[in-house]
């Protein structure tokens, strides 16, 4: 593990999103194994247009997170939420924020002594802070197809798109998040390709696990549900949750209870169903004793959206670490599992892989699910981040004394 360094991790999410990511978890780790770690909350990709119904809750969550702007966490990192304009579509406003940025970084960089970091960007709106902190070495973490994103903010695509071409030509790392994205831009990109890797996400392997074990009171919202019981966890957006899917299975069976647990900005439409329960978002501890009053754990994400076509959501891996059966809407990274889980291909189909899995369920199968990810945690991650960073930091050591 890489040891004694510094780390500014700039996340695409704030450090305490209801849900960790793959910046938390593995930041975390690299707190732990002695490196000094400041992690940025998501100085975002722009405001949503005014047209947007979700723009004022988004502007009212943004503005919580600067009621408490400093905090160190329990592994000792240091997250800030950083005064920025949330515009970067003018050359104006990204130098101004440019300004804002390097000020505030550099401010905690003497005070906590960590010069030359290591600079770990997971947002393309980072940009512009590159050069500008006597950084070591240039990390891009590439979670998303951040240009196909249209939804949560106004900022054009090829600005965005601008943005993610420069941090790839500068970077001396890539990491990808997502096996399609990476195919697709590794394989039309051989400048990159040397620098590139894949860097599936992860799970909480012991913490999800614990849900097949778990015998006692199931969470108190839960208690007057009755089975069987569709259960999903983690972000929850009118264009991410195709309510259509959700809609239709509902009235087909009625009896189906969907139990929606996460964090959203407006109400989704399916909400007034009798069998849609939104219970809003829960402690991350919390996350297993909801799986394990689940009947099944399922995604039914949007298929014609294209930057969800590219995700590689977590929960998969979690809900399999659980044992439980899992249903999901096609998703590319997940295909490959097609059998472990259960892929459905259209509406109809997804009622009957519901149906498969409350009826043929089994011990093996349950086992089965957990080890195709048990080898798959942050801590391997984690390693495998590290070995890179190790390797890069070494080489140009050696090219410095030559």
């Amino acid at each position: 593990m890489v040891r004694n360094q510094s780390i500014i991790c700039f996340g695409g999410e704030d450090w305490w999103y209801h849900h960790q990511h793959s910046k938390n978890h593995l930041m975390r780790r690299f707190a732990r194994a002695g490196n000094r770690v400041i992690f940025v909350n998501s100085i975002s990709m722009g405001l949503p247009s005014f047209a947007n119904p979700d723009l004022f809750s988004k502007i009212k969550r943004k503005l919580r997170s600067y009621i408490q702007p400093f905090r160190i966490t329990e592994e000792g990192i240091i997250v800030i939420s950083p005064l920025v304009l949330p515009i970067y579509s003018t050359r104006w406003a990204r130098a101004i924020n440019r300004l804002l940025l390097v000020l505030q970084l550099r401010l905690l960089m003497v005070a906590f002594e960590m010069p030359n970091p290591i600079l770990w960007i997971a947002i393309p709106t980072a940009r512009e802070v590159v050069g500008s902190l006597g950084e070591r070495i240039l990390v891009y973490q590439v979670s998303d197809k951040y240009d196909a994103n249209q939804m949560d903010h106004a900022t054009a695509a090829n600005v965005i798109s601008e943005m993610h071409s420069d941090l790839l030509r500068r970077a001396d790392l890539v990491f990808y998040s997502g096996r399609k994205l990476f195919d697709e831009e590794t394989g039309s990109n051989p400048d990159t390709q040397s620098k590139s890797m894949l860097l599936e996400q992860g799970v909480d392997y012991d913490h999800f696990a614990t849900a097949a074990s778990m015998k006692g009171p199931q969470p108190c919202d839960l208690q007057g549900v009755p089975h069987p019981r569709l259960g999903y966890l983690g972000a929850i957006e009118p264009w991410l949750i195709d309510q259509e899917l959700v809609g239709y299975v509902s009235r087909k069976r009625p009896g189906w209870q969907w139990i929606l647990v996460g964090l959203r900005a407006s109400p989704l439409a399916i909400e007034s169903l009798e069998n849609v329960h939104y219970l809003g978002s829960r402690p991350y501890a919390s996350m297993p004793s909801y799986a394990a009053a689940f009947d099944v754990c399922v995604l039914p994400w949007v298929t014609d959206n294209s930057f969800v076509a590219y995700g590689s959501p977590i929960k998969v891996r979690e809900y399999l670490a659980t044992g439980k059966p899992v249903v999901i809407t096609p998703i590319y990274e997940y295909e490959p599992l097609d059998g472990i889980l259960r892929v459905s291909r259209g509406y109809d189909d997804f009622i009957a892989k519901v149906e498969d899995a409350l009826n043929n369920d089994s011990a093996d199968k349950r086992t089965t699910r957990q080890l195709a990810v048990k080898g798959a945690t942050w801590d391997a991650r984690a390693e495998q981040v590290s070995s890179a960073i190790e390797a890069l930091l070494s080489l140009k050591q050696s090219n410095q004394q030559k």
